[in-house]
C-alpha cells in the first residue's frame, strides 16, 4: 500500500492531476455522506438510497468544485510545504537516563575548552570554516555516522551531508573516524540506502572519498541509479531527484545523457526557477540544485541565464533565500543557491540587491559559537545537516566534489642494527664502530581523526 501510495503521489504532481484528484476525493467523501445517512435514517431500502443520493448531488457537487478550485489555487504549495515538513521533523525519543551522561561530557567538554563563551571561536581568530568542521568533527558518533544534531542516533541522511561538508573543506572522508569505526565504513555498509534519494547521495560521497560507487556495501549503486532513469530521460519523475541523478551520475564517469538533461531544463517554470516536481512553485533550493546540473550540459546556456535571473530577484533583503515566496531565508535554500551560482561561475559575492548584504555574508552570520550553522536566525534545527550543506557553499565548492584521498599513513622508521658478532681487536682502533643509521624517514602530518 504504502508503495502504491509513493508512485501515485508522484502521478499527481502536477497541478492539474493533483485538482482532479482532490475533486474527485471531495466528491467521493459527500457521496459517502449521503450513503450514511440512508444507512442511519432511513428504513435501508434500495429507493430511500436513491433519493438521499439525489437529494446530496448538488451539495456534493458544489464541495467537489471547490476541492477542484482550492488545489489549483494552493495544492503544489500545500505539498512542497508538507514534504519539507516530513523531512525535517524528524523527533527521536531518548530517556532521560541516555540524555544525562551526554550532557555532562558535552558541557565538560565545553567548558574545558572555552567552547561555552560565545563568539569565543571568532575571539581567538578561528575561521568560521574552521570552527563548522571542528564541529562536525565532535559531532560524529561512535559507529561512525552522524545524526540530525551531536548525541543523536546516526542516520544515512545526516552522514552523507556530513561527509559532503567536511570533503569540501578539505577532510578526506576516509579518514574521519571515531572509536574505531569511520564514516566511510559507516556510509558504505548500505544499511539506509535504498531510495533513488540515498542512492544519489552516497554515489557523490563516494566519489568525495575517492571510492569507486560501482562498489559500495556489495552493490554497483550507479547501475541501480540508472534503473529509475524514465523513458522520457527523468529520474523518478522529479526534479529534485533528477537534478541530484545528473549530478551522482557525472561524479562516477557516466554521461547524464541529452535527454535526461533536456528533461530537466525543460521543467523550468516561467519564472526562470525550477520546483521540486514539475509544476511545483520555483524555489530557491531546486533552482540552485538544476543549476548545477545544467552546468556542464550544452545547449542549454538560455536555461541556466534564466536561473540565474531568478535567483538574483529572489534574494531576500537580509541577502539569503526563502525555500518560498514569503517564508524567510535559511542557511540551506541560501547554500544551494549559492553552490548554484558558483556552479556556473556567478560570483555569489556580488549579489545585493536592493543593497542586502551577499548570500555568503548571510550565511557566515548563522554561524553559531560552536560552529554549527543555525538553520535561519532564530532556529536552529537539524544543525549537522545544515552545517554539512553550509560547509560546500562557504568553501564555494559546487557538486559534484573532486576526491580529497586518504593522507598516507607515515612509514614505520627503520631502527638502527648494531652487529653481535664481536669484531677482532686491534691496535690503535676504536673499541666500538656503531652501526650507520638507516636514511631517516620523512613523516607526513595526518589530520587529525575525528
Amino acid at each position: 500500500l504504502g508503495a502504491a501510495l509513493a508512485v501515485l503521489a508522484v502521478l499527481l504532481a502536477g497541478r492539474w492531476p493533483l485538482a482532479l484528484a482532490c475533486c474527485g476525493a471531495g466528491f467521493a467523501f459527500t457521496v459517502v455522506q449521503d450513503v450514511g445517512d440512508w444507512v442511519t435514517y432511513s428504513d435501508h431500502s434500495r429507493t430511500q438510497l436513491g433519493l438521499y443520493v439525489a437529494q446530496g448531488l448538488g451539495f456534493d457537487a458544489i464541495h467537489a468544485a471547490g476541492c477542484l478550485v482550492f488545489a489549483l489555487a494552493l495544492g503544489p504549495a500545500l505539498v512542497r510545504s508538507v514534504q519539507r515538513f516530513a523531512r525535517r521533523l524528524q523527533v527521536r525519543w531518548v530517556s532521560p537516563g541516555a540524555i544525562t551522561p551526554v550532557l555532562a561530557v558535552l558541557i565538560a567538554a565545553s567548558v574545558g575548552s572555552g567552547l561555552g563563551t560565545p563568539g569565543s571561536a571568532r575571539a581567538a581568530g578561528a575561521s568560521p570554516v574552521t570552527g563548522a568542521v571542528a564541529y562536525l568533527l565532535r559531532a560524529q558518533n561512535s559507529d561512525g555516522g552522524f545524526g540530525p544534531a551531536p548525541g543523536q542516533p546516526s542516520g544515512q541522511l545526516y552522514t552523507g551531508w556530513a561527509a559532503l561538508g567536511l570533503a569540501a573543506a578539505g577532510r578526506a572522508p576516509a579518514a574521519v573516524s571515531r572509536g574505531g569505526h569511520s564514516l566511510i565504513a559507516y556510509v558504505t555498509a548500505g544499511s539506509g540506502i535504498t531510495d533513488v534519494g540515498s542512492l544519489e547521495r552516497t554515489i557523490l560521497v563516494a566519489r568525495a572519498a575517492g571510492l569507486s560507487a560501482r562498489r559500495v556495501g556489495g552493490r554497483d549503486l550507479v547501475a541501480a541509479l540508472v534503473r529509475h532513469r524514465r523513458a522520457g530521460g527523468s529520474i523518478g519523475g522529479q526534479v529534485n531527484l533528477t537534478a541530484f541523478g545528473v549530478l551522482a551520475l557525472r561524479s562516477a564517469g557516466v554521461a547524464p545523457g541529452g535527454r535526461t538533461e533536456a528533461w530537466l531544463a525543460g521543467q523550468q517554470n516561467r519564472d526562470g526557477g525550477f520546483g521540486f516536481t514539475g509544476g511545483a512553485p520555483s524555489d530557491a533550493d531546486d533552482t540552485g540544485a538544476a543549476l548545477e546540473a545544467l552546468a556542464g550540459a550544452s545547449g542549454q546556456a538560455r536555461a541556466r541565464d534564466r536561473a540565474v535571473a531568478f535567483l538574483r530577484v529572489s534574494q531576500d533583503r537580509d541577502g539569503g533565500f526563502a525555500a518560498g515566496a514569503g517564508e524567510g531565508s535559511n542557511a540551506q535554500s541560501t547554500a544551494w543557491a549559492i553552490q548554484g551560482l558558483d556552479a556556473v561561475g556567478v560570483d555569489p559575492a556580488g549579489l545585493h540587491r536592493h543593497g542586502a548584504a551577499s548570500p555568503l555574508t548571510y550565511l557566515r552570520g548563522l554561524i553559531a559559537a560552536d560552529g554549527s550553522v543555525r538553520y535561519s536566525g532564530g532556529l536552529a534545527q537539524t544543525p549537522v545537516w545544515v552545517t554539512g550543506e553550509a560547509l560546500m557553499a562557504l568553501e564555494g565548492k559546487p557538486l559534484p566534489l573532486a576526491p580529497v584521498p586518504a593522507p598516507i599513513a607515515p612509514a614505520p622508521a627503520v631502527a638502527p642494527t648494531v652487529s653481535t658478532t664481536p669484531a677482532p681487536a686491534r691496535r690503535h682502533a676504536r673499541a666500538h664502530v656503531p652501526a650507520k643509521p638507516a636514511n631517516p624517514v620523512q613523516k607526513r602530518s595526518s589530520p587529525v581523526s575525528a
